[in-house]
């Protein structure tokens, strides 16, 4: 039984403090990515099938655009390092470093033990909604993905378009893997333009209609080569529910756009963590 003790209000009220402040992470250049961004040709297109998944590829200093063309749609995506896939998006350092949701200026961050920016968010045609009276917001780093096991513990179903079935087969055709090789290179994902938040009462992650329409856009810049994984999600905007073949769904759009010559001169991908795991190895 639980007993609330005679200081608990005193316990509650202690203030917060932040996990990871960010001032000194390093400075986002971002007149440098809008100037390279400026003129910059597209060099590669990619349509999403609505319930499917698709892999593309993006070379570092170069631009990605995923975007809304027929419907509201929300989209799980996956980066990996197009040279190494064990190095790949770490979306709870991510969450840590900027916050439960990403905008404009912030970055998706890298797996140990290389911890280092992989994209750069440089345009958010949704960055006006902020965080709504709900606690809710959009691009969540919070979600992990709607998957087939998930689905089949709490409804006892066999569903095949979860986002993790969808990014797991479609890594396994872009790459000639197996699926059985494929499905764990699947990770958390940053769900694109979905409205998430936690309940207030429970705790509990919560999703409702994305405000996303067609035109919308997320954009980043890739700080390494880059192999993306999309899948436009089951759900739809996610309004009801995310695993569903009932929900209105519609494609995604990915482009790709390479800057013109010589406005990124001087620019390097983003380098490898500095930390010397060497000295890890001696303390023990």
């Amino acid at each position: 039984m639980c007993k609330t003790p005679e200081d608990a209000r005193e316990r509650q009220a202690v203030k917060p403090v932040i996990c990871y402040p960010n001032e000194t992470l390093p400075e986002v250049p971002l007149a440098l990515y809008q100037a390279a961004r400026d003129g910059a040709e597209k060099v590669g297109e990619t349509l999403v099938p609505a319930r499917d998944a698709r892999c593309f590829e993006v070379p570092a200093g170069h631009f990605v655009r995923i975007s809304s063309v027929e419907g509201s749609q929300v989209g799980d995506l996956n980066f990996w390092n197009l040279n190494d896939l064990s190095e790949r998006f770490y979306s709870g350092k991510t969450r840590a470093l900027h916050g439960t949701h990403v905008t404009t200026g912030e970055r998706l961050w890298s797996s140990f033990p290389t911890l280092r920016p992989m994209a750069t968010i440089v345009a958010d045609t949704l960055g006006w909604y902020g965080i709504d009276e709900y606690g809710g917001s959009v691009h969540d780093v919070i979600g992990t993905r709607c998957d087939p096991y998930t689905s089949n513990l709490l409804n006892d179903n066999q569903y095949h378009y979860c986002c993790h079935s969808n990014l797991t087969r479609a890594l396994a055709d872009h790459t000639g893997m197996s699926l059985h090789e494929a499905e764990p290179h699947v990770h958390d994902v940053l769900n694109v333009f979905m409205c998430t938040g936690f309940t207030r009462d429970t705790g509990q992650y919560f999703m409702k209609a994305s405000p996303v329409r067609p035109g919308d856009y997320l954009e980043f810049f890739a700080e390494i080569d880059l192999l993306g994984g999309l899948s436009a999600c089951p759900g739809g905007d996610c309004s009801a529910e995310h695993s569903s073949d009932e929900a209105a769904c519609f494609p995604l759009l990915v482009e790709v756009f390479a800057p013109k010559a010589g406005v990124l001169d001087g620019w390097e991908p983003a380098a490898m963590n500095g930390y010397d795991r060497s000295h890890g190895r001696d303390q023990g």
